[in-house]
């Protein structure tokens, strides 16, 4: 028979499949099979300069005993209200005064700490301390027990602000997340400052080593260490049109990522540098560690600072320039979609 009011028809049919909890896939197919990655989320830049006071005022409002953990979340402008740089990342800017402890747990979530400002504190990971300087890359392994400290200000403690990168998001879509409170403030040391350094940080291991864990076994990565290696490699004339000189921080055990969900690197941009545009499917989080520039993000521009933060949505075509020579250091959630085989790339 045919029918003389398909859209009525339509609608009453719809109406009884819903109360089934069912939908009509042709309604939505176009939306959920995109020809290309529709993201969310926005580009966007956090000036540190414009945020800095609200970060230390952070200091009078809450300590950090009582905050747990004392961050000022980066909420992406395309995500209100998650708590989400992207739909798999989370970052935020952490304080930590002299004389204060941010008390020991460990939760599901991986985690890295960028030291943005100050030098002197210290994070614990598994009985294990490592004090923190400006540029230094330091991991908090899943579940890994984990506590923060400042000297007092007689000790030389001074505020420390660093940017907290973690897999939250991501975890939280799987449903996976789990956290514990460690009895007391801080965990025991059981092994010297730069233990696993020594142990891993030479290009070679233990003679027994077994590899049980996809995370890095190293946890602090010194800046000066990345910074030396760059410069060695610019002035062996080694500069990519795209990304200038870009090294991806590596698990020493395996070669791979230094955590199974997050991707870090550090590259330099010569003054003068002009990169070419690329994009590709892993979000990316960006801090500026020296030097000032420019970056196209999509239809979007900023300028950037030493310790401003911006970020480049999935598939947004990226163009970085710096006027000063520059160091970035950045995040991804590159492993994840490498793993899955929806890792693409493409660099006009």
């Amino acid at each position: 028979m045919a029918n003389n009011r398909p859209g009525a028809s339509r609608a009453a049919y719809y109406e009884q499949i819903a109360r089934q909890h069912m939908a009509a896939l042709w309604e939505s197919l176009h939306s959920l099979v995109p020809k290309a990655p529709q993201p969310k989320a926005r580009p966007a830049i956090w000036k540190y300069a414009q945020v800095r006071d609200l970060v230390m005022e952070a200091g009078g409002v809450i300590s950090a005993e009582e905050a747990v953990r004392r961050v000022l979340v980066l909420e992406n402008p395309g995500l209100p209200g998650k708590s989400s740089m992207t739909p798999n990342l989370y970052a935020g800017l952490q304080l930590i005064l002299p004389g204060e402890i941010a008390p020991s747990h460990r939760h599901t979530q991986s985690a890295l700490r960028f030291i943005v400002e100050g030098k002197g504190a210290w994070t614990a990971v598994d009985g294990e301390r490592t004090t923190m300087r400006p540029g230094d890359f330091i991991i908090t392994p899943s579940w890994t027990w984990h506590d923060h400290g400042n000297p007092s200000m007689e000790e030389g403690g001074e505020p420390v602000v660093w940017l907290d990168g973690l897999d939250i998001p991501l975890v939280a879509q799987m449903d996976a997340g789990f956290a514990e409170n460690y009895p007391e403030a801080t965990q025991p040391i059981s092994r010297p400052e730069g233990d696993s350094f020594a142990r891993f940080g030479h290009n070679m291991v233990p003679m027994r080593h077994r590899v049980s864990d996809p995370t890095s076994p190293i946890f602090s990565y010194p800046y000066e260490r990345s910074r030396e290696a760059l410069d060695a490699l610019y002035r062996n004339g080694e500069l990519d049109d795209w990304d200038g000189v870009k090294l991806r921080y590596v698990n020493p055990a395996t070669g791979g990522w230094p955590m199974p969900t997050i991707a870090t690197f550090m590259q330099y941009l010569p003054a003068g540098f002009t990169g070419r545009a690329y994009r590709s499917t892993d979000a990316t989080v960006y801090c500026v560690v020296e030097g000032t520039g420019s970056v196209k993000i999509g239809s979007d521009e900023f300028t950037f600072e030493p310790h401003d933060v911006f970020v480049a949505p999935s598939w947004e075509p990226v163009q970085l320039s710096a006027s000063k020579e520059s160091v970035l250091f950045s995040y991804s959630d590159r492993p994840v979609l490498a793993a899955l085989n929806l890792l693409r790339e493409e660099r006009s």
